[in-house]
């Protein structure tokens, strides 16, 4: 009985073991089978997540998706916390989104905005599907996104990277919606351009905004572009794109320079447009109020002033040059040289007008040309003592340029020109400035020097400097032999004298002139008492082929057909030379004087005078003695009388009415003619003396005889012939006495 309860007792230890360790077993399987239950949740949390995902469509396409690897959502205050997530922004087509990444993130439902303390990466304009396109990749802290309207916004310094270049910010927003980035303050971009030739372009700006839709970039309170030797600072800026290259900037208040290694180029204005190539070289520059270009090499410096201005460039290489410019309103452009070692440095020159064109030769280096399409004035400013100041006006200009930008030719219409006297003249009375006028103009200069060589004008040329004028159709000034040729109609005057002839050349330093061709003069006698022959009241006026002067206009020598005349005194011949200084006149060929006689003493009422004419070869007259010398073979006439000799000497007096002959005293082979209605009376002699006023005349030497045709003939040492008294007595000598044959009626 003992055994059998203890095997069954063993026996049921063993039954309530089984069960048990079925029991634990089945537990244990249930447990492992059953989820274990979430971690008690902090006081403040809502929910918590893994691997969370939410999103929204918009017009039947994706518009939002946001996902993160873990999520919890707090209640006080309200908020979604989500670490390593992941955003989409969606353009309108769907097609596209923004994509931005960051470590951890805080969503404000309130304000439905999800913002980022640490750095997030944004990936702008990627594709749902195939090929990726151009990218904007950008980097930022403090990240804030607005669900409702997906703009994403930092106060943070942001950079940023795209296929064309890269650039950074301190704090930036972005609007897809809008397309619009905003760079807040200390933007820097970066423009590489499409091509590895493209220079890079830096854009910098108190506050950068770019409008994708709009294809600009603006750049605000202040700009600065950089690019290779290309620099602009200004005010506020906008860059226009095409076809992601920068394509225009438009600046105010701008200022800036482009350099290369041998050429500098400076420009500033109220307004500036600057248009760029696709490789990303300068096009072309507008600049407007205030405008001013100043470009420097190594022959010297040109700047322009106008309101506006517009400069054209050629590529060349990776480099842009100057082609060509226009200037409009007030331009006012200055050339200025250089010094250069062993050679002399030529004028700067200044150029005003409403209009001017510049043409540059290929290289962009060296000016071609300069034009004007409205009036301008161009002025040549001394540079050294022994230059001159010159000015230019004219309807119309044209300059030509040779190497080095030295002065080669200029044209101009309607043209004035003055010049003054250089700076190293001689001391003492100021020179008077040349003056000059004609409708054209054409000036050549040194190839070498750049100093003026020769300057031509035609169409209604005038000339003035002082009291000094002159006129003719066409004329040429000589600058290195300082003389003015002048030609057709020529004429120069003062207020002493006037000359002119077909043809004229006038030395400006000396004031002489040749005239050649139907020459006709006018000299005022210098104010001393008056001579026999020159009134200090009339001016002697001549004649002549050819004209010569010489010593300051002190000598005059006439050639050709010599007509002189003051008043009734008439002077004609072959050549006649005058000198002032000596007060001496000399006549030469076919010499013929006429001077009337009518002295002064002469009290008779109602008599005319009557004109003296002389004839020789040669004549001097000496104004100091107031003699008139004839030689080689002489005729006087003087009414029904004349006067033959081999010379003769006239003494002149002056009278009122002008001068009148006092004596003459003829000599060799001397013969008298006196025709009268009553007969002829004839006279001979070696020598006489003939007294006009008192109409005597006496003969001595040689033999005299007096024959008259009614009364006979008379012989003696000495005649004395009166015609006034029709009288006459002979003186005889102890070995020669007196003899007379009269007639018997």
């Amino acid at each position: 009985m003992r055994g059998t309860r203890g095997l069954l007792l063993l026996a049921i230890a063993a039954i309530l073991g089984g069960l048990a360790a079925t029991y634990y077993h089945q537990r244990k399987t249930q447990a492992l089978r059953t989820p274990s239950l979430p971690r008690p949740l902090a006081h403040d949390v809502e929910a918590d997540a893994t691997d969370w995902h939410w999103s929204r469509n918009s017009g039947g396409h994706p518009g939002v998706e946001l996902r993160a690897r873990h999520f919890r959502h707090f209640h006080d205050p309200e908020r979604v916390e989500l670490d390593d997530i992941e955003l989409r922004l969606y353009h309108q087509d769907g097609r596209k989104f923004d994509l931005v990444r960051c470590a951890h993130a805080v969503f404000d439902p309130a304000r439905a905005m999800l913002s980022s303390a640490g750095e997030a990466e944004i990936l702008m304009g990627v594709r749902s599907e195939g090929a990726q396109g151009r990218l904007l990749h950008i980097r930022a802290s403090g990240v804030t996104f607005d669900s409702a309207g997906g703009r994403v916004s930092t106060e943070q310094p942001a950079r940023f990277v795209f296929d064309q270049g890269e650039g950074s910010a301190v704090g930036a927003s972005y609007d897809p919606a809008s397309g619009e980035l905003i760079m807040q303050s200390e933007a820097e971009l970066i423009w590489r351009g499409r091509s590895p030739r493209s220079r890079p372009m830096k854009l910098q700006a108190g506050r950068l905004v770019y409008r994708e839709k709009e294809a600009l970039v603006a750049l605000s309170p202040w700009s600065r572009l950089i690019r290779g030797g290309l620099y602009l600072e200004a005010a506020d800026a906008i860059v226009r794109l095409q076809q992601a290259a920068i394509r225009e900037v438009e600046a105010n208040r701008a200022r800036g320079q482009d350099q290369e290694a041998d050429r500098k180029l400076e420009y500033s204005a109220d307004k500036l447009w600057m248009l760029f190539r696709p490789q990303g070289e300068l096009e072309n520059l507008k600049a407007e109020g205030n405008a001013r270009v100043v470009s420097q090499s190594e022959s010297g410096s040109l700047s322009a002033n106008a309101e506006r201005l517009e400069l054209e460039f050629d590529v060349r290489g990776t480099s842009s040059v100057l082609a060509a410019a226009s200037a409009v309103g007030r331009v006012t452009l200055v050339s200025e040289p250089l010094a250069r070692p062993g050679a002399f440095r030529p004028e700067t020159r200044r150029l005003e007008s409403d209009f001017v064109q510049l043409y540059m030769r290929v290289g962009g280096r060296e000016i071609e040309r300069v034009e004007t399409a409205s009036p301008g004035r161009l002025e040549f400013l001394p540079n050294r003592p022994d230059q001159r100041r010159r000015l230019l006006e004219a309807e119309r200009l044209w300059i030509y340029y040779g190497q080095a930008n030295r002065l080669r030719s200029l044209r101009a219409v309607k043209a004035k020109t003055r010049t003054e006297a250089p700076a190293s003249a001689a001391r003492g009375a100021k020179a008077s400035p040349v003056e000059t006028e004609s409708r054209d103009l054409i000036a050549e200069f040194d190839p070498q020097s750049g100093e003026l060589v020769r300057l031509e004008q035609w169409n209604d040329f005038h000339y003035r400097e002082g009291a000094r004028e002159g006129r003719a159709e066409r004329a040429v000034l000589e600058e290195a032999a300082r003389r003015i040729l002048m030609e057709k109609s020529a004429r120069v005057w003062d207020e002493s004298s006037a000359v002119s002839a077909d043809g004229l050349v006038l030395d400006q330093q000396s004031g002489d002139v040749v005239a050649k061709g139907r020459v006709a003069s006018s000299h005022r006698p210098e104010r001393r008492p008056s001579s026999a022959v020159l009134s200090a009241e009339q001016s002697v006026e001549a004649q002549a082929d050819n004209l010569r002067t010489s010593d300051r206009r002190q000598k005059l020598f006439y050639e050709g057909h010599v007509v002189m005349w003051q008043g009734t005194n008439r002077l004609q011949a072959h050549q006649v030379e005058i000198d002032r200084r000596a007060r001496r006149l000399t006549a030469l060929g076919e010499v013929r004087t006429q001077v009337i006689q009518q002295p002064k003493e002469d009290s008779r009422p109602g008599r005319a005078g009557v004109f003296v004419f002389v004839e020789a070869p040669r004549l001097v007259y000496s104004e100091q003695e107031r003699l008139a010398h004839y030689t080689g073979g002489v005729r006087l006439r003087r009414g029904n009388l004349q006067i033959e000799a081999a010379e003769l000497q006239a003494w002149l007096q002056e009278s009122g009415s002008g001068a009148y002959l006092d004596r003459a005293v003829a000599r060799g082979a001397v013969r008298v003619l006196e025709v009268q209605p009553a007969g002829t009376r004839r006279a001979s002699a070696e020598q006489a003396e003939y007294y006009p006023a008192e109409e005597r005349i006496i003969l001595h030497g040689g033999n005299p005889v007096l024959a008259d045709s009614r009364r006979g003939e008379i012989r003696g040492v000495r005649l004395h012939w009166s015609m006034r008294e029709d009288s006459w007595q002979v003186e005889g000598s102890g070995g020669q006495p007196a003899l007379g044959r009269v007639r018997r009626p």
